[in-house]
């Protein structure tokens, strides 16, 4: 995250935007772009064209409203900020091993 973004907590706002601001609904996406060898951040929208060119999707954030409207109605950043605390970053740096080796 460091090399790619320059701190944690760059990527961390950086994705919280992306994913905050995608239209509708979609999906915030760290993925692993081995042509340009660095990790990228995605606003991924209109599901039914939801194509990663080139890149291997490691951690994605739903954003679609099924996903924290019972519990957060229309406030998608407040459900950003609680779905921060359940990310696997095991999981993560699992995918991530396993995209660089290819």
């Amino acid at each position: 995250l460091e090399a790619s973004f320059g701190s944690v907590d760059a990527f961390r706002k950086h994705f919280a935007e992306a994913t905050k601001n995608a239209e509708a609904s979609g999906w915030g996406v760290l993925a692993w772009e081995p042509l340009g060898d660095r990790l990228v951040v995605l606003a991924a929208e209109v599901h039914q064209q939801m194509g990663v060119q080139g890149a291997v999707p490691l951690l994605v954030c739903d954003v679609w409203e099924h996903a924290y409207y019972l519990r957060y109605q229309n406030k998608r950043a407040d459900y950003l900020d609680a779905w921060w605390k359940v990310v696997n970053w095991n999981g993560v740096a699992e995918k991530f091993k396993k995209a660089m080796a290819k």
